[in-house]
């Protein structure tokens, strides 16, 4: 790789992981390109010539925060032994979502999801297909879990993973509204007795 293409993969990097907090937290129609300027110290040209538009730049911001959340999630599930604590996983997690102690501002997901619905069609399909792409993960631990005796063999792998996913992140969603972290404990309550309902006996 050439000392020109180092450098600008380098700079492209800077520019991600100056404004992933910030695009996090106040949104796609938030952000403004100003905001961008100020924050890397870049010009809009500069920040230009490594993204083709506002657009572009979102995109890579929000698969670089869905990455950080990611990574965090795969290191405490490889710390834990049994299909149900590896998905007790992504409640603790959430719950520290919540707190923004994971990563400022919260989930990407529901923060990207929530904005991008009506705005952006590339956003919206972005955040689809991460969410799609965790409730597949999940619904691999829950059938993992049936066969290691430790679920019930009629549970339908599907709905408790979209009702485990739609759980948290609600539950998220409403702690943020109503500024109230006790809505996740609340949450990871009601999360731990879903799994104990699927589990045999």
């Amino acid at each position: 790789m050439s000392k020109k293409i180092y450098k600008a993969d380098r700079t492209k990097l800077f520019i991600i992981e100056s404004v992933a907090e910030v695009f996090n937290k106040k949104g796609y129609a938030g952000t403004s390109m100003a905001d961008v300027e100020v924050i890397t110290g870049l010009s809009r040209g500069g920040i230009y010539a490594h993204f083709k538009n506002k657009e572009t730049l979102a995109l890579a911001v929000f698969d670089y925060n869905l990455s950080k959340l990611c990574s965090v999630i795969q290191n405490r599930i490889k710390k834990t032994c049994s299909a149900a604590d590896k998905l007790l996983v992504y409640a603790r997690v959430y719950k520290a979502l919540a707190e923004d102690s994971v990563i400022l501002g919260g989930s990407p997901i529901l923060n990207t999801g929530s904005e991008a619905d009506d705005t952006n069609s590339l956003l919206r399909e972005r955040v689809a297909e991460a969410s799609f792409k965790w409730q597949q993960l999940m619904i691999l631990l829950i059938e993992e879990g049936k066969r290691s005796g430790e679920f019930k063999s009629d549970v339908d792998a599907s709905q408790m993973a979209f009702s485990m996913l739609s759980l948290i992140e609600g539950g998220l969603l409403l702690a943020r509204l109503t500024k109230d972290q006790s809505r996740m404990e609340q949450i990871l309550d009601a999360y731990q007795q879903m799994i104990r309902a699927n589990m045999v006996r």
